[in-house]
């Protein structure tokens, strides 16, 4: 569970890359741009004129541009210092249907994709720690915090049968 008056939005400043993008979400976020760009510091759109809207990192992956090699471009900082998506914050105010990067959507969730499955990984970061502190507070899993973009991912049925292994797990170990 997310604590962003603590973290401050570290997930979106913090890595040594962009945001993992598909090729479906690249083409979003250029055709969007004009819509949320104005949410954008104007150093930002300055970097995504040099850059572009995506890019292939050293790893060749496809991925959100940086500034200065840290936080991403589409972020902004609210008046509470608190650093934001620009594609989200224009989704929730009903502008675009993008919302953003399902990477993003899902962090600290990574996923690792093979030929035959999916890898579904929790990435344990020390930036997460008060999200964690929140969500053992809350008695809310990971997994239930992370439905919507979860389902966004895989869909309504794979949601389903985690609920049901987790259940399941939950039962069997006390």
């Amino acid at each position: 569970m997310c604590n962003l008056s603590e973290c401050k939005g570290a997930c979106c400043v913090d890595g040594d890359s962009g945001a993992p993008l598909t090729e479906e979400e690249a083409v979003e976020i250029e055709t969007y741009y004009p819509d949320f760009k104005r949410y954008i510091p104007k150093w930002n759109k300055l970097e995504i004129e040099k850059q572009g809207t995506s890019l292939t990192d050293k790893d060749g992956d496809l991925v959100t541009p940086l500034m200065n090699n840290k936080e991403c471009v589409y972020t902004f900082t609210d008046e509470d210092g608190v650093t934001k998506c620009a594609i989200e914050k224009a989704y929730l105010k009903g502008e675009i249907p993008f919302r953003k990067p399902v990477s993003c959507h899902l962090f600290p969730i990574r996923i690792t994709e093979y030929s035959d499955f999916d890898a579904v990984n929790y990435q344990e970061l020390a930036i997460c720690k008060p999200g964690r502190e929140c969500g053992a507070k809350n008695k809310l899993p990971l997994y239930q915090f992370l439905k919507e973009p979860l389902i966004r991912k895989y869909g309504e049925e794979w949601y389903k049968e985690v609920e049901i292994a987790a259940e399941y797990l939950k039962s069997n170990t006390k």
